[in-house]
């Protein structure tokens, strides 16, 4: 059951998935109806979750789940995993893999596959103090506070020792 992702419950855990590009307004416009879609049927062993989503930054799908009646099961989240799959292959973006770091250069969002971490920390788009998206947080509450990390406040400190 679909609920207005800023109504859903704050420990209610996420799932962030990260483009390796931005949506344009077109395929904004078609993820949404997607997920619309996908959070009003999404169950697990067939009772209703609530749930919702948010795209943030016009590279990330937030997915949300409000566990405190019945968490999710295994079964639901590959339901979600496929839809994510899906909107991967449509849009031919990446989505699922988590082989690469978000982080912002100014006000827009710069990604980083890691084998290429260190060309960006050495042409100096990323820094110590770069603002990272840190894709450990699970729940709406860790988006205010934990999501945007320093770089050297995270696993990246190893790139920018002295």
């Amino acid at each position: 059951m679909y609920v207005p992702f800023d109504k859903m419950p704050k420990d209610s855990k996420i799932w962030i998935y990260q483009s390796d590009r931005p949506f344009d307004e077109q395929e904004k416009t078609w993820i949404i109806s997607k997920l619309v879609a996908f959070c009003n049927q999404w169950n697990t062993h067939g009772a209703e979750m609530p749930s919702s989503f948010d795209l943030k930054y016009d590279q990330f799908i937030i997915l949300s789940v409000d566990q405190s009646q019945m968490g999710a099961s295994g079964c639901s989240i590959d339901s979600s995993v496929r839809v994510i799959r899906e909107i991967e292959v449509k849009l031919n973006i990446n989505l699922l893999d988590s082989g690469k770091v978000a982080y912002l250069e100014g006000e827009n969002v710069k990604v980083a596959f890691l084998p290429e971490i260190k060309n960006h920390v050495v042409e100096g788009s990323l820094k110590s103090n770069s603002k990272m998206f840190n894709p450990s947080v699970n729940k709406i509450a860790d988006l205010n506070d934990k999501w945007l990390i320093e770089a050297e406040k995270s696993w990246l400190k190893k790139y920018f020792a002295n």
